[in-house]
């Protein structure tokens, strides 16, 4: 239905997401409490809503609002309210009356087109009409370029950000190229830009048109993981995009070659095109680490020496593989260390670390979550950093806050050792600013599983890193005799090389529960993580992990945590909760932060609730638990400690975190995970996926589902192919230092 009336009050405006409530003077003689997301309203503006009256259990009779347009005010009555609510700055109701008295319907062009004629009424100074007339305009302008952007499906929240970037301008931009959009405002897709654009007739060969859906699609590729695409397919999939010509296409792609906005490079017959971004953040991230491999002098002989000294004081018997990779590490200002659970990466780490404390040298150890950093720490007994704390993202500077991050090559860390673990799942970005704040002369060891899945982000840095020849690679099979008792270790070495697991043998640890049904597996979930395991491993449910391949689908992501919220977290009087984008949240939620949030804002609070360092930097895949909800926002303590506000927009980028798809275990351990597995895509269902799920627990592994599924993954040998050149310019890079 459509209401159309008066505002008679705002009752709640959420600022940070357009969320507002508010009472409307319908035509037709009724009061009606609306509610939608809106630009800024004020009382006695005239408005059209299109929505639907909804009965809700908690607030009674509500009109939900999912269109609205604000109304032309050109008759004295709807002037005279408007100008008297007190809207406009410096216009109280007995002004308003002398205002339309003396200007009648002709009264808001005056404002806009003669704000000086103001000052003929008594008590408006000419200073005054100015300052009136000011105020006036900058809220039309903004209300009517929200409700003109509304007609295009544009939210108000997403309407205001264009607003601000473009002014009056934002009419120039709509009806000349939308595309702009895409560019200059985080949020504006392709197919919304595209969509304004055919309204406002921008023909479907315009060249903006096909730069933006090129530049889209590249975008969309990082997105999947890859640095660069091919051209063909490029070409390909912008025609199916496009509903064009491929001579088109290739024309634009020319004149983006041209201007350097894409890059394209030959590499074994094939062309690949980058998007400038994505060719310089590869180029860079070669350059920068070969400068840091920098001929070392240390006597090998007198390595070997203090090596064995080490592991007898230590009481440890290192294997020969593990020893020349403690020597590699040493030896070398650039190594890399790579094996599967179980082959003895932490005692490596441990005796790496003291060999250089015990030489006097500053060591620095990362890790790409905050779960992975933390796990670093108690392994090691030194204290770890995410990537992100480490370079200081969020810092503050002498003038505010600084985007970036506080260390670069301005700005280096102070370090003489680097040690970066988890390293298969740093993307291109974040390894180009950790190396951008390193000076030659660091060393940099990293520690990896080269058999997990690739970084959430774009590149595949490890393996680029190790197949590229260019440095010390010391790869480690062995399982070690700790370990050897252990289901999971074993069953996670028998999956990588491609060998089927005894299913049918329920070790302490690794036990599969035959399921048929979806519902069956549901159910078996619930039972494992809300009571059994819990009371089995003495910790609490949060400890225990769903973990699966898919978001959708009745045993994906979505569907598991809703279940999985009703189950473990059910609502009741004693705890508020909160609708959000992504669902409904309430308190003692697990939940993950979805992207990365450099301007979050938190507090690292010690046992004693006391804050023992503050920061700004949230970061995708951290987990954490929401302590307290209110009307506007959520408190949540990530694993590591800090503690942040979510509040507005904000809101949407948290989700639960009951369950969470594979790709977002990385780097996490936990004491207990559980697989449903019983159908599944293909290109999704394979070996590396199994894989990486096995390794991510710790004390036990539960499977729900089908043994046959498990054995398909374990033969399907397919992985996630990444077009990525950082291997061909580090092998580029080193020949011509050899031709020198």
């Amino acid at each position: 239905m459509i209401l159309k009336g008066f505002i008679d009050h705002i009752i709640f405006r959420n600022p940070e997401n357009t969320y507002t409530v508010l009472s409307l003077n319908s035509d037709d003689g009724g009061d009606y409490i609306c509610v939608g997301m809106l630009p800024e309203l004020d009382k006695g503006e005239r408005v059209s809503f299109e929505g639907d009256l909804k009965d809700t259990a908690k607030y009674g009779v509500q009109f939900s609002i999912s269109a609205f347009s604000i109304s032309a005010m050109d008759d004295m009555e709807s002037v005279f309210r408007y100008l008297s609510s007190g809207a406009v700055k410096g216009i109280g109701p007995g002004l308003a009356k002398r205002i339309t008295a003396r200007f009648g319907d002709d009264t808001f062009r005056i404002m806009e087109e003669e704000p000086e004629r103001l000052a003929e009424i008594k008590g408006i100074s000419l200073r005054k009409a100015i300052a009136i007339s000011e105020a006036f305009e900058a809220k039309a302008g903004s209300r009517q370029a929200i409700s003109f952007l509304s007609q295009y499906d544009i939210t108000p929240n997403l309407g205001q950000k264009i607003y601000e970037k473009y002014k009056d301008g934002i009419y120039e931009v709509v009806k000349t190229n939308p595309y702009r959009l895409i560019e200059d405002i985080n949020g504006v897709g392709f197919k919304s830009a595209d969509r304004i654009a055919s309204a406002v007739g921008i023909p479907e060969d315009s060249e903006y048109r096909i730069r933006s859906a090129i530049l889209y699609l590249l975008a969309e590729t990082a997105e999947s993981g890859s640095m660069c695409m091919e051209e063909t397919r490029l070409i390909e999939k912008a025609g199916e995009l496009l509903k064009q010509e491929e001579f088109l296409i290739a024309a634009q792609l020319d004149a983006l070659s041209i201007e350097r906005r894409i890059i394209r490079e030959t590499e074994s017959g094939r062309i690949l095109v980058y998007s400038e971004k994505a060719y310089f953040a590869e180029a860079e991230t070669a350059r920068l680490l070969s400068e840091l491999d920098v001929p070392d002098h240390t006597e090998m002989s007198r390595v070997y020496d203090d090596i064995k000294k080490l592991e007898k004081k230590e009481g440890i018997l290192l294997e020969d593989a593990q020893r020349e990779a403690v020597v590699c590490a040493i030896t070398h200002s650039i190594s890399v260390i790579t094996g599967g659970p179980g082959t003895g990466k932490t005692t490596i780490t441990k005796l790496i670390i003291r060999y250089f404390r015990d030489k006097g040298s500053d060591i620095t150890l990362a890790a790409p979550t905050g779960r992975a950093a933390k796990r670093m720490s108690e392994a090691t007994g030194c204290e770890a950093k995410t990537i992100h704390r480490l370079l200081g993202a969020g810092a503050l500077g002498d003038k505010g806050p600084v985007s970036g991050f506080e260390h670069d090559a301005d700005n280096p860390i102070e370090t003489d050792i680097v040690i970066l673990d988890e390293m298969s799942m740093v993307d291109i970005y974040i390894f180009r600013s950790l190396l951008r704040a390193l000076v030659p002369g660091t060393r940099i060891i990293l520690i990896g599983d080269a058999d997990q899945l690739p970084s959430v982000g774009p590149g595949a840095v490890l393996k680029d890193i190790i197949s590229s020849g260019c440095f010390e690679v010391s790869g480690l099979k062995k399982i070690y005799r700790q370990s050897e008792a252990s289901a999971i270790v074993r069953n996670a070495h028998e999956v990588i090389e491609g060998r089927h697991i005894d299913l049918k043998k329920k070790s302490e640890d690794f036990f599969l529960i035959d399921q048929n049904t979806a519902e069956r597996v549901i159910q078996g979930i619930i039972y494992l993580a809300g009571k059994k395991l819990p009371g089995h491993l003495s910790c609490s449910p949060l400890d225990i992990q769903v973990m699966t391949p898919m978001r959708k689908g009745v045993l994906g992501v979505e569907n598991l945590n809703v279940r999985l919220q009703e189950a473990m977290n059910p609502p009741d009087r004693t705890k508020r909760e909160i609708g959000t984008p992504n669902g409904l949240l309430r308190k003692n939620d697990k939940v993950m932060q979805t992207k990365n949030d450099y301007d979050m804002e938190w507090n690292l609070v010690g046992q004693r609730g006391m804050v023992s360092e503050s920061g700004k930097g949230v970061f995708n895949g951290d987990i954490g638990r929401i302590l307290s909800v209110s009307s506007e926002s959520v408190y949540v303590r990530f694993d590591d400690g800090r503690e942040a506000e979510y509040k507005g927009e904000a809101l949407s980028e948290l989700e639960l975190a009951y369950a969470i798809t594979i790709h977002k275990s990385q780097g996490s351990e936990y004491r207990a995970v559980i697989l449903p597995l019983l159908s599944g895509p293909r290109m999704l269902m394979n070996r590396n996926l199994l894989y990486t799920a096995i390794t991510r627990a710790k004390e036990m592994v539960c499977i729900l589902g089908s043994p046959r599924t498990v054995e398909d993954m374990i033969d399907n040998e397919t992985e996630e192919k990444r077009d990525t050149g950082l291997k061909r310019r580090l092998q580029e890079i080193k020949s011509l230092g050899a031709a020198d």
